[in-house]
């Protein structure tokens, strides 16, 4: 809707748009930016303490922004209807008919909360290449370039590890998912040509650079659209805090792990393969050994593809990819058919050494890394394959690496 010639977002097209709605100021329009992003491998282990390997990719949600003289706060989306309107100094809560503009809210309340002051009201104009409820991370994008917008207008200068922070607090605490870190913090802190290996227990990170060669991700989303807060991810959440719980009780000694007790496990992803093996018996319910075998085995897996970049080993990468999205699949149950589907039909081709679902599951999208004079026919077949078993057709693009949120004007 935005894009010039060059397929670059038109500033000027955007911003006359926005006069459009709010009409003409002294006060600038302020744009900023934020990507979405795809993992590359650690799914479900950010709540888990574990290690996770995202980037954030050229694909963006926008969001003007631009001073008023009283105190309201008017929020509209170029591809939701509907205009929501607030006042600076209300007692912001969720409340189901404000739709997205929860998300904004709950940013603004964890920021008061912080004892941040506003003293002006503000107009928001929001717009949205990112597929909504896609599983690359729409509403953290939105998150935390709400949050990086409201630090720039209002010169709070709040670190981009701390807009990370705040919109993790804000899904916790108003939107009621329980989140890990890993969405909010690459989309806040990512650089282009690199991907992001986070520890989620320290939450630290460390850039290593992305370089694919002849290869390109390619995201192929199932449209089949998922809400967290309503799905089974919770849910997930909650059995591996109860096999946490279960080792906790205990006092056995590990020998190859983070901590050398289970009594003094942190998490589950502390545990090394070995000594879970050693220890699994104590978890009596086959469910719930499988879950935290998947996060015992993924961790390992991420720390794995992160020697195989670094060594150029794509062959080894892709493997990883593709054993990630098996343990996800069988253990710990948050693929179905059509993730399932798209993830068969892209490792059968030549062109494709590896693919895997990103995000949370239930729905959303999976990658692949395909052959990049190949994209078009790799698309073509795996399209066919899916329309063939599925009934309707998935969406595919491929993508680059790109910087966390962003300033444009």
């Amino acid at each position: 809707m935005f894009n010039n010639i060059n397929n670059d977002f038109d500033i000027d097209l955007f911003k006359n748009k926005f006069v459009e709605i709010y009409g003409q100021s002294i006060y600038p329009i302020q744009i900023c930016r934020g990507p979405a992003r795809i993992n590359i491998i650690g799914e479900h282990i950010d709540y888990n303490g574990g290690f996770v390997f995202p980037c954030a990719i050229d694909k963006y949600l926008y969001i003007g922004m631009r001073k008023r003289d009283d105190k309201k706060i008017i929020y509209n989306d170029l591809k939701f209807p509907g205009t929501f309107s607030f006042d600076v100094n209300d007692e912001f809560m969720y409340k189901k008919e404000n739709d997205y503009s929860n998300y904004l809210n709950g940013i603004l309340s964890i920021i008061k909360r912080k004892g941040f002051d506003f003293d002006f009201g503000f107009d928001v104009l929001i717009y949205s290449e990112i597929p909504s409820a896609g599983g690359i991370s729409s509403s953290s994008a939105l998150e935390c370039c709400f949050a990086f917008s409201v630090s720039e207008l209002f010169n709070f200068k709040i670190s981009k590890k701390d807009i990370a922070l705040i919109g993790q607090q804000s899904e916790h605490e108003f939107m009621n998912v329980k989140c890990g870190i890993m969405d909010q913090y690459i989309i806040s802190t990512a650089k282009e040509n690199t991907c992001e290996l986070l520890d989620c227990e320290n939450v630290s990170h460390e850039y290593i650079p992305l370089n694919l060669g002849d290869y390109q991700f390619v995201v192929m989303n199932t449209k089949k659209k998922r809400q967290l807060a309503d799905s089974k991810y919770n849910e997930r959440r909650e059995q591996c805090e109860s096999v946490l719980s279960i080792l906790n009780k205990q006092n056995f000694v590990l020998k190859n792990s983070k901590v050398s007790n289970t009594n003094e496990l942190k998490n589950l992803c502390s545990i090394s393969i070995s000594d879970f093996d050693s220890v699994k018996f104590l978890i009596k319910d086959d469910v719930f050994c499988r879950r935290a075998f998947h996060c015992v085995s993924e961790n390992n897996r991420v720390l794995n593809c992160v020697d195989a970049l670094k060594n150029g080993d794509l062959i080894l990468l892709g493997k990883l990819m593709i054993e990630s999205h098996k343990s996800l699949k069988e253990n710990y149950e948050v693929t179905g058919i059509e993730l399932d589907t798209l993830v068969d039909c892209a490792i059968a081709q030549s062109s494709c050494l590896g693919a895997r679902m990103t995000g949370a599951g239930f729905g959303g999208c999976a990658i692949a890394i395909v052959k990049k004079d190949l994209i078009d026919s790799f698309i073509k077949i795996v399209q066919e394959e899916y329309l063939k078993v599925i009934g309707y057709s998935a969406e595919f693009f491929s993508c680059n690496t790109s910087d966390g949120v962003s300033r444009l004007c």
